[in-house]
């Protein structure tokens, strides 16, 4: 690597180019910003102090990505509108690529310089639409635009490839994409400059052991540790990220600039009746989602939302570990949520309702203006009382993904369900309240999802053999097939008896008895009993009507009943029998031939049917209790379940 050695034009120390992309050099004697151009070297002006944060990186980091090694040969600094720093290093590779390693929050974005191919054009920042997809950047898929705003370029060491002078604005769009894509937009240029890259971890660079840095938190004087409007005490627990303090003593806002403490106003008090449940400065690790590492409560606010004219409040507790960044945990109607980031590139929406996240389905759950209602302790935006943003929810319990919107700005996060029990083991502590009503994304813990699987195999098992077993339950034999002929009698009420001939019947198999007889508009009654042969002795008796009437009405045609009729009766022993007939019909004055027909094992469905209660009762109950759950749940929505 070639090394171009000079002066500093402000200080005359001696400064070093040691890239042949860099532009600007930070003089390391008086921090002037000196910037290399073919008529010699330029002052651009006095640069401050590189806010110092537990950031693991350093200028002299050697790296690698991909096989490639590279080199940190130097540093931006920049501020968003509403607060907040961020750092970009400069990133030299051995085989000349140039790319910048973005830190904010926890998290490391890897882009570089992107040739935009003929005829793709980037939307100017005006007609920027936060959430929409940007195409051309990648060759395949369309970027999200997740962010817009005004950057501002504070501090700076070491080498730069852009002329970087302190205190310059500039807007930018911050875009996302599947498979950790992520793009930037500088529109200091015209056209603007794309880069493009993606999210990375530390052990994708090389830097797997890679701990934060031991570095001097930045810290106020002693005097301005003091809130400057009731002089008490206050510690920062993230004293490089914060940007805004709310003082539990007096309930003042204050700025944080410049390691400076500035009252700002006087806070509302909160119209939230309930007390915030945990303090600041507890710690509490939640196993895989703090990657087994402890966070630090930092902040805690109170929002509401307002539906129908009717105000609901929560509190939320803003968590710090300089190895993981920022999380939420949310505490509404005594339930939690442990909530993280997400890339918004990783949702697919299905519907106006409905959106998809890593194979789960979520359905929409709430949408709503949420407001900060009170603040204390510290954060890393410039929180205001009353500030408003909207706010989507979909749920797939156990998990909620939410959206939160600006003109600017658009934030996607997903809620782990908590159970109190889990809460108070995270911290140590105990008594929580416990919850008053379903929470949107609990899940349910009841036995139903058990007997409701075990209640559908056992019927599937039921119907499998029923099927298997038809054919051996289903040999139906005729055993007596006779017409019996009953004369007229000249007494309306008088019956007729008759006797058919003998038949046998075999043991352990069901019997059915047919009557068939020639009714029109008319009835006949059948009183049948089986008498063994043997014994001489009535065994069963069955009663079979047959009944027949049809016409006209209001000129439609109706029938009721038919010609034939039919009796089941259980096994009976073994042996030889007869049966009897009494007869009894309308039309008694004229004679009545009956067909009579006896069966043995006819196949039935009772028993079959009679498992399937029972095996089904359980389950159904099961089944009840879960849907009344969901009702439960759904009553609390702006939407209804079926969405």
């Amino acid at each position: 690597m070639s090394v171009l050695k000079a002066s500093c034009p402000s200080c005359a120390g001696p400064i070093e180019f040691r890239a042949g992309s860099t532009i600007v050099v930070i003089c390391p004697h008086c921090r002037s910003a000196v910037a290399r151009t073919d008529r010699g070297l330029d002052d651009l002006g006095k640069v401050a102090e590189i806010v110092e944060s537990q950031s693991p990186l350093k200028l002299g980091l050697k790296g690698t990505w991909r096989g490639h090694k590279f080199e940190l040969t130097g540093r931006s600094q920049n501020r968003h509108e509403l607060g907040g720093v961020w750092d970009e290093w400069y990133a030299v590779f051995s085989n000349g690529w140039v790319g910048w390693l973005a830190e904010a929050q926890g998290k490391f974005y890897l882009t570089f310089y992107k040739k935009l191919p003929a005829g793709v054009k980037i939307p100017d920042y005006e007609s920027l639409v936060v959430g929409e997809p940007i195409f051309g950047i990648h060759e395949k898929l369309p970027l999200i635009v997740n962010e817009k705003g005004t950057a501002t370029a504070i501090a700076a060491e070491g080498e730069i490839p852009f002329k970087f002078i302190p205190g310059e604005k500039r807007n930018y769009a911050d875009l996302s994409g599947e498979g950790n894509l992520f793009a930037t937009i500088d529109y200091e240029t015209n056209p603007p400059t794309v880069f493009l890259g993606e999210e990375v971890k530390l052990e994708d660079l090389g830097w797997a052991d890679l701990k934060p840095a031991e570095r001097a938190e930045r810290r106020v004087s002693a005097a301005s540790m003091n809130c400057p409007k009731c002089a008490a005490p206050l510690s920062l627990q993230a004293p490089d990220k914060t940007e805004r303090v709310a003082c539990p003593y007096c309930d003042s806002l204050l700025d944080v600039s410049e390691g400076k403490l500035k009252w700002l106003k006087t806070l509302q008090p909160s119209p939230y009746e309930e007390k915030f449940c945990l303090k600041i400065g507890m710690k509490a690790s939640f196993g895989n989602l703090t990657r087994n590492e402890p966070m630090t409560i930092i902040g805690a606010m109170v929002r509401s939302v307002t539906i129908e004219g009717e105000t609901y409040f929560w509190h939320e507790y803003l968590l710090y570990n300089p190895k993981i960044g920022f999380r939420w945990l949310v505490h509404s109607d005594n339930h939690w949520n442990f909530v993280e980031p997400v890339n918004p590139a990783l949702i697919s929406r299905g519907s106006k309702k409905k959106i998809f996240f890593e194979g789960d389905s979520f359905k929409i759950f709430q949408d709503a203006v949420a407001r900060v209602e009170y603040v204390t302790g510290e954060f890393y935006w410039r929180v205001e009382q009353g500030e408003s943003v909207r706010a989507i929810d979909y749920i797939a319990p156990p998990k909620v993904l939410s959206c939160e919107l600006t003109g600017k700005e658009m934030n996607w996060s997903l809620g782990h369900y908590l159970t109190v029990q889990e809460v108070e083991k995270a911290f140590g502590i105990q008594n929580l309240p416990r919850p008053r009503l379903i929470a949107p994304n609990q899940p349910y813990t009841g036995d139903a999802p058990f007997y409701i699987k075990w209640g559908l195999f056992s019927i599937a098992v039921l119907i499998i053999l029923a099927i298997l077993l038809l054919p051996f339950s289903a040999s139906t034999k005729t055993v007596l097939t006779q017409t019996l002929v009953f004369p007229p009698a000249n007494n309306p009420n008088a019956t007729r008896v008759l006797f058919s001939k003998p038949f046998e019947l075999e043991a352990n198999k069901n019997i059915q008895i047919t009557a068939k007889a020639p009714v029109d508009n008319s009835w006949v009654e059948l009183d049948v009993d089986l008498i063994n042969v043997q014994t001489n002795q009535e065994v069963e008796s069955v009663s079979i009507p047959v009944e027949y009437y049809y016409g006209v009405e209001d000129g439609e045609r109706w029938t009721e009943g038919g010609n034939e009729n039919s009796s089941k009766i259980s096994s009976l022993p073994k042996g030889t029998y007869v049966l009897r007939v009494e007869a009894s019909w309308q039309t008694s004055n004229t004679s009545l031939p009956v067909e009579l027909k006896v069966e043995q094992g006819i196949a039935s469905c009772s028993n079959f049917i009679c498992a399937f209660i029972l095996l089904a009762i359980v389950p159904f109950i099961a089944w009840i209790r879960r849907r009344h759950f969901e009702q439960q749940r759904w009553e609390q929505s702006m939407f209804s379940s079926s969405s």
